[in-house]
């Protein structure tokens, strides 16, 4: 296996899919001359085109509105988004239209669409950019929601994404881009609703996506050398969700904690707290405990920042709360 850059399995992914179907093009704010923020889209326009990678306008209702209007006509629209924050400027087009017309429509149309939206927090970019709003979607029936945290999964998943009947909602974490991993020379495809069980454990399962996964897999070595073993569950798709790989573990760990970037408040982690109490009430040995972000908008000083999103310090914290 190779070993690549997050970042670097995301421009793979694209690059295979557009040489595979030539009805894949991608566009976005500086996806093409640049390529990309964040070097995703790096080289694709040299190789495809200018017809095939395009630079938009600053206008996000556009961008989407456009993945809607191709995907419907029959092609496969990767449209990518700055930064998942201005995923808000398009909501009207994404939970009016994407989310919804396939089902209005009696299933006479299709939106084979992905909108790719990096997220999170973590490099001072204050309170308009930096947030994991995924729960926004996760809460909206009719889109795919996708948060891979591994270079492994990013690629697989990608790929399944682009060839999807379904609108997809990507979202790469800003902190994970220069992450590393093995990834296969070969082709591959990662299933939706599959969970991954990053590191087994008989203690105590922790749920986490994006870059709280990376924290999980820290706080797990922190609490090994305290004789603590931790189950680490990646949904790595939130819709679909796979539950019964969660629930599996949690009924043989019987205790759960769930992390997340996102808000406490109505976050993801409290319908999968929800979900595990309906499930396991019997099993559960103790309460289901909850690691999220300070219910504030991310602040723009370091210490503050820090201080506002959780780490594996957090996690561990949460698992010797009910294992001790």
């Amino acid at each position: 296996m190779a070993e690549l850059r997050y970042f670097e399995a995301v421009t793979q992914a694209l690059q295979e899919e557009m040489a595979r179907d030539d009805r894949v093009f991608l566009f976005g704010e500086d996806v093409g001359l640049v390529g990309g923020t964040f070097r995703c889209t790096e080289g694709l326009m040299a190789e495809f085109g200018s017809r095939r990678v395009r630079d938009t306008p600053i206008a996000e209702a556009a961008i989407v509105g456009l993945a809607i209007g191709a995907a419907i006509t029959g092609m496969r629209p990767v449209a990518e988004l700055m930064t998942m924050n201005f995923a808000i400027v398009a909501m009207d087009q994404i939970v009016n239209h994407v989310s919804k017309m396939r089902y209005m429509f009696g299933g006479g149309v299709k939106l084979p669409l992905v909108i790719r939206a990096p997220a999170g927090g973590g490099t001072q970019k204050a309170a308009q950019h930096s947030h994991c709003i995924e729960s926004w979607f996760v809460n909206t029936p009719g889109i795919r929601v996708v948060i891979p945290a591994t270079p492994y999964d990013v690629k697989g998943l990608l790929k399944t994404s682009i060839r999807s009947e379904d609108p997809v909602l990507f979202i790469e974490h800003e902190n994970l881009y220069s992450t590393r991993g093995e990834v296969p020379e070969e082709e591959y495809l990662l299933p939706f609703g599959v969970a991954d069980i990053k590191r087994p454990g008989r203690d105590v399962t922790v749920v986490a996506w994006s870059r709280m996964l990376p924290e999980a897999l820290k706080a797990a070595d922190m609490l090994a050398r305290e004789g603590i073993e931790v189950e680490v569950i990646d949904p790595r798709t939130l819709d679909p969700l796979d539950q019964d790989t969660i629930l599996s573990s949690v009924a043989r760990t019987h205790r759960a904690v769930i992390a997340e970037e996102g808000w406490r408040n109505v976050g993801v982690g409290a319908e999968l707290a929800a979900r595990i109490q309906e499930h396991l009430f019997y099993d559960l040995e103790a309460p289901v405990q909850r690691v999220a972000a300070a219910d504030v908008p991310t602040p723009y000083a370091r210490n503050l920042e820090k201080l506002a999103l959780p780490d594996a310090r957090d996690i561990a914290d949460a698992v010797l709360k009910i294992t001790l």
